[in-house]
C-alpha cells in the first residue's frame, strides 16, 4: 500500500513500515558487471570455481552491490511526499552487511520511517531504517539508515 506522506504532520509517520517490495534476483552477470565497475574482482564474488572451495559453496554478491541497489528499490515502497516532484540520496548513518547474498538469490527490502524532518520550506529529509532480506534466510542481507530528501 503507498504511503502519503502529508507534511501538516509529519509525527504520525515516524515508526511507520512499508511493504516489500518484489523479490529481485542477483544473479553471476550483474555481480560481474559489478565486478569491472568497481574493480573489486575478488574471487569470492567473480571466480566460481573457486568460490566453490569457501565456505560459502560459490561466489556472491559484492555487500556494496546490494547496497546500490537501494535506489532501485526506493520507488516500489512507494513512499512519498504529498507533492513531492524530486527526490535526492542524502547518505547513510549505519550500514550493516548482516549474511552473504548467493549468486542465483532473490532479495527484497522493507523499509520503517526512524523520522521525517522539514528542513527548509518545501524540503523534507527522511531516515528510513531499510531491511534487504534474502528469501529463503533467516538473517538479512543488509541493514541500513538510509537518509534522502524529498522536495515539493
Amino acid at each position: 500500500m503507498p504511503v502519503q506522506i502529508i507534511p501538516s504532520d509529519l509525527s504520525q509517520y515516524i515508526g511507520l513500515e512499508t511493504e516489500p517490495t518484489a523479490w529481485f534476483e542477483i544473479d553471476q552477470q550483474r555481480i560481474d558487471s559489478f565486478a569491472e565497475c568497481t574493480m573489486d574482482r575478488q574471487f569470492i564474488h567473480v571466480d566460481p570455481e573457486a568460490a566453490r572451495k569457501t565456505p560459502f559453496g560459490g561466489t556472491i554478491a559484492h555487500g556494496f552491490l546490494t547496497l546500490s541497489l537501494l535506489p532501485y528499490f526506493i520507488e516500489s515502497l512507494q513512499m512519498h511526499v504529498e507533492g513531492a516532484h524530486m527526490g535526492v540520496n542524502y547518505g547513510l548513518d549505519k550500514v550493516r552487511f548482516i549474511h552473504p547474498v548467493k549468486t542465483g538469490s532473490r532479495v527484497r527490502v522493507q523499509g520503517e520511517i526512524l523520522e521525517i524532518l522539514e528542513k527548509k520550506e518545501a524540503h523534507y529529509q527522511i531516515k528510513l531504517l531499510v531491511t534487504m532480506e534474502i528469501e529463503g534466510e533467516k538473517k538479512p542481507a543488509l541493514i541500513a539508515e538510509w537518509i534522502f530528501l524529498q522536495i515539493t
